[in-house]
């Protein structure tokens, strides 16, 4: 680093991403990306409002807004759009959060969240996950505390009912509890959230657009919350970037979002495929946990996770492996097209052999 660097933050981990790869035949499964294309009215979309680009996007982003709270059942004041997921949570931690309230997860999560801290100065909590990698919200009664609980997690691919996550907010009347759903869409029915925002003042639901919306690249993702809640979170947004969701962003988000056929579709064939990849693993020896989300959760029992991983990176297959305690003998696999996952397979068992 320079010497010009702020020493406040000389320490600082920044979040490590899956790994980008460019090669010939390159079966990708280490992003949790979406294998099919988005909508195809999200091209025309964007078509749309290219002659426009000339002048700034529209600050409320109501198109976009009144989409999604027609998809989700909510008022549009009660969403909040950001450049990715990620923008969304960390106006809710800069906005809830300060030097002396602490910001509580799991050991075992989404690992932006610690990295959010180092990069805000909040003090982070963190509470381990069971054996079973299940959380155990009980330790999350009355912290006194700003939560963030994924829901699914990653990357174990676990739900939490939503009852547990119910009485977690219950139990923390003064403090905002923030439940990350970017994987929620793979879990089924009853699954989400959502309909607890009109009955709490104290919660938040995160949602993105790059898992079951196909849309990683354009990176879009919206909150929903009561309306104090939203407005406190566009105070901080408006002092640092107020235009953060582009036009093109607006219109392909707003896109694809009114085509729910096509959505439910694409969730519905990795979500076939997901199942059909965990009978093939646990067939070779696989330990692989329920999930509930777009990627598998897998421990392999022939050989050590690492090099599981590191040959099929040879082979041109990427799945992620971490080496953090706990979960450093298993890996996490993306759901691709049946195609992919075949290719998949084929390697791994030339390795198990």
């Amino acid at each position: 680093m320079s010497r010009y660097f702020t020493p406040t933050l000389a320490a600082l981990e920044p979040y490590t991403p899956g790994e980008q790869r460019k090669m010939p035949d390159l079966v990708k499964l280490n992003a949790n990306e979406n294998p099919y294309p988005p909508s195809p009215a999200v091209a025309d979309a964007v078509a749309g409002v290219v002659s426009g680009l000339r002048l700034y996007c529209d600050l409320t982003e109501a198109d976009l807004c009144n989409a999604i709270a027609r998809q989700v059942g909510l008022p549009a004041d009660h969403i909040l759009c950001g450049n990715g997921s990620d923008e969304n949570l960390l106006l809710a931690i800069r906005a809830f959060c300060d030097g002396q309230t602490p910001l509580a997860f799991a050991d075992i999560t989404y690992s932006f969240y610690p990295v959010l801290c180092q990069l805000l100065g909040v003090p982070a909590h963190i509470l381990p996950v069971r054996e079973d990698f299940t959380l155990d919200l009980t330790a999350y009664y009355g912290l006194g505390e700003t939560i963030v609980i994924a829901n699914p997690n990653a990357p174990t691919s676990l739900l939490a009912p939503v009852a547990e996550i119910e009485e977690v907010i219950r139990r923390n009347p003064d403090h905002i509890v923030i439940v990350d759903e970017a994987y929620v869409d793979f879990a089924g029915e009853g699954a989400s959230c959502l309909p607890l925002v009109p009955k709490y003042d104290n919660l938040i639901v995160v949602r993105t657009f790059s898992k079951s919306r196909s849309m990683a690249g354009a990176r879009l993702g919206f909150c929903a919350a009561q309306p104090a809640l939203i407005a406190d979170m566009n105070r901080i947004k408006f002092s640092y970037s107020p235009y953060n969701i582009s036009s093109l962003n607006q219109a392909a988000g707003t896109a694809a979002m009114q085509d729910d056929a096509y959505f439910r579709d694409t969730v519905a064939k990795i979500c076939r495929t997901r199942q059909e990849t965990t009978d093939a693993l646990r067939r070779r020896g696989f330990t692989v946990l329920d999930s509930a989300t777009n990627f598998l959760f897998a421990r392999p029992a022939a050989k050590p996770a690492k090099e599981i991983f590191e040959a099929l990176r040879e082979r041109g297959v990427l799945i992620r492996y971490f080496s953090a305690p706990r979960i450093d003998s298993w890996l996490r696999i993306t759901i691709g097209t049946p195609e992919q996952m075949e290719r998949f397979l084929q390697e791994l068992n030339h390795i198990l052999r």
